[in-house]
């Protein structure tokens, strides 16, 4: 977010854009902010998004989202919404704050890895594609099929997920410096929970100038932020 609209926002926006678990919850709320009429909507085939050769699968694709829509629906009468709510909407949120943990980790930094951000004539795609970092969830690697190699589905992302860790490790001599070791994890990747919530608390805007910039911190939104969450500061 550049500076100029970070500025505008009100403190309560602030807040909650900041304040964990919300940010987890960012799926559904992009879903519905890319909805039917909207700029860039994901379920129309006409979309700016979509090249004419993907209509068809826009199509197809839409049409299956809104049928398993109007069967929960259904469902929800059938077996009553709290039943509901325990057999499907528990585990879709479970799987959203997963899916936004894992993506906003791949695109933010820590201490040791700070991504910048790349304008103009300072961008290309490999530079586009390095900013990125590699993760280790530990148990959950193969789960999500190894997505945790993140750096090379950037710079490859026809390479098939069982092909992930293999590419990777053909690609880290070719890379060198420019690769980011992922910090080990044990079975249960808690070391990336402080990486989230020290991200979340610091990383708030870029500056408006320059073509080569890193996330900077609202000095007052981490104090309140810190007060929060004292031990991952």
């Amino acid at each position: 977010m550049p500076e100029k609209i970070y500025s505008k926002l009100d403190s309560s926006t602030r807040i909650l854009r900041f304040s964990l678990p919300l940010p987890m919850l960012a799926y559904p709320a992009y879903l519905w902010y890319r909805s039917p009429g909207k700029d860039g909507s994901h379920f129309n085939p006409y979309s700016s998004l979509f090249s004419p050769g993907e209509r068809k699968a826009v199509v197809i694709s839409t049409a299956c989202w809104t049928f398993m829509f109007g069967l929960l629906v259904y469902l929800s009468f059938v077996f009553g919404p709290i039943t509901m709510f325990k057999l499907y909407g528990v585990p879709y949120l479970i799987f959203v704050m997963w899916l936004d943990f894992v993506t906003y980790l791949h695109h933010h930094g820590d201490d040791e890895h700070k991504l910048p951000w790349y304008r103009g004539k300072e961008w290309n795609y490999l530079r586009g594609g390095l900013t990125t970092v590699d993760r280790d969830y530990g148990i959950f690697n193969n789960i999500h099929h190894d997505i945790g190699t993140h750096v090379i589905h950037h710079l490859f992302p026809q390479i098939p997920h069982y092909h992930l860790v293999e590419a990777t490790k053909a690609a880290k001599p070719v890379l060198g410096k420019y690769y980011r070791e992922p910090n080990k994890s044990g079975p249960i990747p808690v070391h990336l929970i402080k990486n989230l919530v020290k991200s979340i608390g610091e990383d708030h805007f870029v500056s408006d100038t320059g073509e080569i910039v890193y996330y900077e911190t609202d000095p007052q939104l981490k104090k309140f932020l810190a007060t929060k969450f004292e031990k991952y500061f």
